[in-house]
């Protein structure tokens, strides 16, 4: 069994076809799927969704691209709501420098918001970061000189060896989408390569990057088995290993995530 992490199950793009798409998922072996919060004043739509199958859990969060519609909510809100036996992470949140759809400034606010409450909660972090690798890297480590160590992962990673080596440094984990399966992804599959097999995880960020052969078509968290492929060929190991060493270390980061559920996946 393969866990998708990291899906938005909520997007409009699935809207019609939602129960076929988690069938889909069960069928390919995708046991336990994370539908990812963007916006905690959805989080009510994000919450419906995965209490509607047993299989699919989520997180409660602001992405980066919303710090600034969102720099008002509390972190004790985000606290609160995370206590539902269905949250099992925290974010997205973190830096995108590539879109700028919000400040730097409140970026970087919600970001060590998000980590001070992945520490409090003992949920993980989902961290978003693009073209923003060294203020990603310098916020990490302060917060973790100041605070201490906390639960988090690099979501979707396509950024430089430096911030990978740095997560590792910091005991988080190294999350790879669909981009790993690009034909021009060599420099990522070699990082790739680098990361310890007990720090990987695998994801769809559906409905984006779909993998080839897939690329351009809408992603949906049966893929990840493709993703899942083209990263135990970067790790020159079996695909079965993979897997299950990503379930694994899915389930000792993502502690409130119950492994039982993988069996409750419904069949298609």
């Amino acid at each position: 069994m393969l866990v998708d992490h990291h899906a938005h199950l909520d997007f409009p793009q699935f809207a019609e076809e939602r129960d076929a798409i988690v069938a889909r998922a069960a069928a390919a072996g995708v046991g336990m799927i994370v539908t990812i919060s963007t916006r905690v004043r959805r989080f009510p739509e994000i919450l419906a969704i995965a209490e509607a199958y047993p299989n699919v859990f989520c997180s409660v969060g602001t992405h980066p691209h919303q710090a600034d519609e969102e720099a008002d909510i509390p972190g004790a809100e985000i606290v609160r709501l995370s206590a539902h036996p269905k949250v099992v992470s925290v974010g997205e949140a973190g830096l995108d420098y590539f879109y700028k759809h919000a400040s730097p400034e409140n970026q970087a606010a919600g970001f060590r918001r998000h980590i001070r409450i992945a520490r409090e909660t003992g949920l993980p972090l989902e961290i978003h970061t693009r073209d923003a690798d060294a203020d990603t890297a310098r916020i990490l480590t302060e917060e973790y000189k100041d605070g201490g160590p906390f639960p988090a992962l690099l979501h979707c990673f396509t950024g430089g060896r430096e911030l990978a080596l740095r997560a590792l440094d910091l005991g988080l984990y190294v999350s790879f989408s669909g981009v790993i399966a690009f034909k021009k992804s060599e420099a990522l599959r070699a990082i790739a390569a680098e990361i310890p097999l007990d720090r990987l995880l695998v994801e769809t960020d559906a409905p984006f990057l779909a993998p080839d052969p897939f690329r351009g078509k809408r992603n949906e968290p049966a893929l990840v088995v493709h993703t899942a492929a083209a990263l135990a060929r970067a790790k020159g190991v079996a695909p079965g290993a993979l897997a299950a060493a990503t379930t694994d270390n899915f389930f000792r980061l993502f502690q409130k995530a119950p492994r039982a559920a993988l069996a409750e996946a419904p069949a298609a």
